[in-house]
């Protein structure tokens, strides 16, 4: 045989056996690289070169997976279509993209949609023998659905029982000898009524000495706080608490202290050292009548405000008063600690380890450690107990499709699931306590402008939950469900904006508001989100305990509350002062002011250090004065404060700040703006009426 025809023979071998040569080779990948060569083409070339590149030797190449490219594999169902032509219909409506842009959003697309097999985080617990130990002494102890049924009865039974019988102890107080028993007050009770409502001279407040009765406070009143600015002669008072006057050292003794009559009454006997603010008290309190020259003082963690001028009425501690009443808040916070930390531990079951905790941390916020201000037990229960159904219903929304069930779910690290989930849980429902130290109180424009501190608060708090978003958007991802909460989070800001669009009305979100914004990105099974979600459980259950479902859209007149109505300010021209001679014993100050033109404005009011002292109505011809004068003792020896308001109807205006009649008979003028000078309390108006 002829060279030649050997050749020829071995290459119809080698076709025989289906070998390639490797010129064949170079020249099938050639063509598969063409830019409109078929897709399917290029997958499948492209493919079989990465499997055998990535194949070893003794590997069966069939057990490595194809890299496949879903997107081409989804384009190209059909025929084979050039990459460009597919590229030209996916974007032929969007050719005004720049394609650096076009390249961007496929490749945030391609990522949104996570990996090509997501798999869910579980997980794993830390020594698994010690925490599954509760469970397998459940299960060993417990089996069967009747035993465990029966048992959980007893359980929830002794709970509601010792509930029952510290929250009655708490309600019992001795009786004091020839004043009976002491009546339960708010902590922003004071004998001064709001909004004006003593009248003129402060006749509806009298009387204003001789007077008095047994009283008592719930604990931490320290933390009951003006939040709009009050009036006190030329100081504005906001953020602290509403208490004037006091011992002026802490050498004096309780019968020393004297407080001005607008002062709360349960901060005042804790800065008297009547009782501590832990644990709060009762005591007497008696009407002095009119005082003067107010001090300030730092005492037992408050600090009162000064007033160097006089005020009709004041009041001040009887001492050396036995009387016991203790408040139980703390010793009902530990059984729901203990009871709930138990149930968590000895359950694997979502539904019964949420709704009881539920239930219990809403009656322990609701009833003891952050009640609204009803002093009366019944009616207490009677308002939280119309709270709580529709909060259980928000309960199941948030237990079954706002992620707990799935956060939950075959978790059987119970102690990891105790102190991450139902600690932070405690920590939200006790926000009063644990995150006072914030400078917010309200999350509106005006506190935040107003309060020091708040905006720089607010800025790390939004760092912080930029930090927790970008964290959870990645767990999602991983999970492949980024895009559907993606989705989810567009609609809740697209409903944020509609609202924020709507006239006539403010956006307010309150803390159960935003809680249960943030729930839904919570609904990983990882150790971090156990404690976001617990913690805003928690919050969630202190706002509707403490506030209810308040509107998430309010008027401007509801979120002002006590703050300035922004009404027209009276102008007041400069005052004729006639000061005491050697025939008069007596001073006079005479002020008068520019007419108005609006006819919604009837009259003018005015305040001498704080207290409403004249009103007059410009139609009432007979009654009508256009000048006001005000006559004192020339040794009187200390300033006096005056402030104008115009009056609508029976309500007065913004007042203005304080203008001074020095004890030397001068005049300072008073500084632009409205002050606030009602004496109204955080809840509206409270004021103790003493029953005959």
């Amino acid at each position: 045989m002829t060279d030649i025809e050997r050749l020829d023979s071995d290459a119809a071998v080698t076709a025989q056996r289906g070998d390639a040569s490797p010129n064949a080779n170079v020249a099938d990948q050639s063509d598969a690289a063409h830019p409109d060569a078929p897709l399917d083409q290029v997958n499948t070339t492209t493919n079989n070169h990465n499997s055998a590149i990535a194949a070893t030797p003794g590997e069966d190449r069939a057990s490595v997976p194809l890299e496949i490219d879903h997107d081409d594999a989804n384009n190209n169902s059909g025929t084979s279509t050039p990459r460009f032509l597919q590229d030209e219909s996916t974007w032929k409506h969007w050719k005004w993209v720049p394609y650096p842009v076009r390249r961007v959003f496929k490749t945030v697309a391609k990522w949104s949609r996570g990996p090509v097999s997501p798999q869910p985080y579980r997980i794993r617990p830390f020594f698994p023998a010690v925490q599954e130990y509760p469970l397998r002494l459940s299960d060993r102890f417990l089996a069967g659905h009747k035993r465990r049924f029966w048992v959980l009865f007893f359980y929830f039974s002794i709970w509601l029982v010792i509930f029952v019988l510290l929250k009655r102890q708490e309600t019992l107080s001795s009786s004091i000898p020839d004043w009976g028993e002491p009546q339960n007050i708010g902590c922003g009770v004071s004998f001064w009524s709001a909004d004006n409502g003593c009248n003129v001279n402060g006749n509806d407040c009298r009387p204003f000495n001789d007077s008095g009765f047994p009283f008592r406070c719930s604990a931490h009143c320290t933390s009951y706080k003006v939040l709009n600015p009050r009036a006190v002669g030329d100081q504005e008072i906001v953020y602290r608490p509403f208490i004037i006057g006091g011992p002026s050292s802490n050498d004096q003794s309780i019968s020393d202290a004297i407080y001005r009559g607008d002062s709360y009454i349960c901060g005042s006997a804790i800065h008297a050292g009547l009782f501590s603010n832990e644990e709060g008290g009762c005591g007497i309190v008696k009407l002095v009548g009119e005082h003067h020259d107010y001090v300030a003082s730092d005492r037992n963690g408050i600090s009162s405000i000064g007033f160097d001028s006089y005020f009709p009425l004041s009041y001040e501690f009887v001492p050396d008063i036995k009387c016991s009443a203790t408040d139980m808040r703390w010793s009902i916070l530990a059984l729901g600690v203990v009871f709930t930390s138990i149930l968590s531990l000895f359950t694997s079951s979502p539904a019964l380890f949420f709704f009881p905790n539920f239930v219990g941390i809403f009656w322990t916020t609701g009833m003891s450690t952050d009640p609204p201000n009803i002093r009366v037990v019944a009616a207490l229960f009677s308002n939280i107990s119309g709270k709580f159904l529709p909060a259980m219903f928000v309960a199941w929304v948030i237990f079954d499709k706002m992620g707990v069930r799935r956060t939950l779910g075959k978790l059987t690290a119970q102690i990891e699931k105790t102190v991450l989930w139902l600690g932070p849980c405690w920590v939200g429902a006790l926000n009063n306590y644990t995150l006072s130290f914030i400078p917010i109180q309200r999350l509106n424009a005006h506190d935040l402008q107003q309060q020091p501190g708040a905006k720089a608060a607010l800025a790390i708090i939004i760092l912080i939950l930029i930090v927790i978003v970008g964290f959870q958007a990645w767990y999602f991802r991983e999970e492949g469900r980024f895009l559907k909460y993606i989705k989810l989070y567009a609609l809740f800001i697209g409903s944020i904006v509609i609202f924020l669009l709507i006239p006539g009305l403010n956006l307010r979100l309150h803390h159960y508001i935003l809680a249960l914004l943030l729930l839904p990105g919570t609904s990983l099974q990882t150790r971090p989100s156990l404690i976001y979600q617990g913690l805003l459980v928690g919050l969630f259950i202190n706002g509707v305990a403490r506030w209810g479902f308040d509107p998430v859209l309010q008027t401007s007149a509801a979120l002002r509350g006590d703050a300035p109505l922004g009404s027209a300010l009276p102008t007041i021209l400069p005052p004729v002062i006639q000061m005491a001679g050697s025939n008069t014993g007596s001073s006079n100050i005479t002020f008068s002011w520019e007419p108005t033109n609006d006819r919604e404005i009837d009259g003018v009011s005015i305040l001498v250090n704080d207290v409403e002292r004249f009103r007059t109505y410009f139609e009432d011809s007979e009654d009508h004065e256009a000048t006001f004068t005000w006559t004192r003792e020339a040794d009187l020896g200390m300033p006096e404060y005056f402030r104008f308001a115009f009056v609508t109807g029976s309500v007065s205006g913004d007042y203005t700040k304080a203008g001074t009649w020095t004890k030397d008979g001068g005049w300072i003028e008073m500084g632009p703006g409205p002050s606030k000078a009602k004496a109204r309390s955080l809840d509206g108006s409270e004021r103790f009426h003493i029953e005959r």
